[in-house]
């Protein structure tokens, strides 16, 4: 599929390779560039004044990311996510905050942005575009493994953010806003209780109900 008419844009006073990655990053999101659509370094550096090695950084990174796939000796290419990722994607996850939550509740730990980040979400207009929520509801989840203070970890969870991001809005992702607030403050509020089998449960509850939603959408995808 051919993109040219959706590449473009401003992009930020930072450096122009991050500035380029953003953009690309937001329009993969924003459903700009649909599933199956390439991107090529010669159509980045064209649409967007700026040199190939400087599309390739940015392409780069967004298949580091999971938001673009690459195979030998063919563009990048936006995935068209199935089933068995999202749930790959949503077992790693379990495993991961689910004893991440276990462990901050050991040590007494109240992640102050997860906080925050339940309180932005409540408050994002029903009418926002579906990546601001999508990533809305995913600050509460990079808090929590934030403050556990593991840079290696938070270095692999990072890592999989961009696909999950990725699967819910291509699965235009739709719990309900208040039942994800409310499911977001069960578990922070088992936190702050200090119970952390509780806040456990509640986070892979969370989750499983999750994986579920996508599973279902991704199935008449495929």
């Amino acid at each position: 599929m051919e993109i040219g008419s959706n590449f473009g844009g401003v992009l930020r006073t930072v450096s122009i390779a991050d500035a380029l990655t953003d953009d690309l990053r937001s329009k993969v999101l924003d459903g700009a560039f649909p599933p199956g659509s390439t991107i090529t370094e010669t159509d980045v550096a064209a649409n967007y004044g700026v040199s190939r090695p400087t599309a390739k950084a940015a392409i780069v990174s967004l298949v580091h990311s999971g938001l673009l796939r690459r195979e030998a000796n063919k563009p990048a290419f936006v995935p068209r996510l199935t089933r068995g990722d999202v749930e790959d994607l949503y077992f790693v996850r379990i495993n991961i905050e689910a004893s991440v939550v276990g462990y901050l509740a050991e040590m007494g730990i109240i992640p102050q942005g997860a906080s925050k980040a339940v309180t932005q979400l409540a408050e994002i207009d029903h009418d926002a575009p579906p990546s601001t929520f999508v990533a809305a509801d995913l600050a509460f989840h990079r808090s929590l493994v934030d403050a556990a203070e593991s840079p290696r970890l938070s270095t692999l969870y990072g890592q999989l953010l961009g696909e999950i991001h990725l699967s819910m809005v291509q699965a235009r992702y739709a719990l309900g806003q208040e039942r994800i607030v409310g499911e977001h403050g069960a578990v922070l509020n088992a936190l702050e209780k200090g119970d952390g089998e509780a806040a456990k449960a509640l986070l892979s509850e969370h989750l499983t109900g999750a994986c579920e939603a996508l599973s279902k959408v991704f199935d008449q995808f495929n």
